[in-house]
């Protein structure tokens, strides 16, 4: 697979999140390089692209919140964040500049890197990748691809990644991070 990192957010991100799918505009799908956001950008994208992609990022902003609160960032060069709602974090933070998150377009690459936070969103993205068979199924929601480090999660949508299932997802990675520490 490829090393070149093509996606939305923070080249350098200890938060990765690998998505199958783009949004659904040109600049987008077009996209080589990694494209930090700009404050307004997420706005414009769910306004533009409708419900599908704010749930993405409403999701993820979830999880960045829920991280934060457990005392995990994404970017360790900078201090928690101090914000009091997740909708703040999105609006002002999410995928921007040094956020230390990135939504990533390009398939990851199946090396361990326990330095970051890497999840595969959904079982169909990881079946397309032909990792199903290297998946070990920790419930029915999520699954580690053991030599790779991935955290196989539901995909960014309210109904699959509830906020229950954040809060498990928060508790996994909490884990994964002391075993590694």
């Amino acid at each position: 697979m490829s090393n070149q990192r093509i996606g939305l957010g923070d080249a350098d991100a200890d938060i990765q999140v690998f998505i199958a799918n783009r949004p659904p505009l040109a600049e987008y799908q077009q996209l080589q390089t990694m494209q930090p956001l700009q404050r307004g950008d997420i706005a414009r994208i769910a306004s533009e692209t409708g419900n599908h992609w704010r749930k993405i990022f409403n999701v993820y902003a979830k999880l960045i919140f829920a991280l934060q609160q457990a005392g995990i960032n994404g970017d360790n060069n900078q201090p928690l964040s101090g914000f009091t709602r997740w909708q703040d974090l999105r609006d002002q933070q999410l995928l921007q500049a040094d956020s230390g998150q990135a939504l990533l377009f390009s398939p990851p690459e199946l090396r361990p890197d326990s330095t970051k936070i890497r999840l595969l969103l959904a079982k169909g993205y990881a079946q397309t990748l032909g990792l199903n068979a290297e998946l070990i199924w920790l419930d029915n929601d999520f699954a580690l691809h053991k030599a790779s480090g991935l955290v196989l999660c539901p995909y960014f949508d309210y109904r699959q990644l509830s906020d229950i299932k954040i809060q498990r997802l928060v508790e996994l990675i909490v884990q994964n991070k002391t075993v590694s520490a």
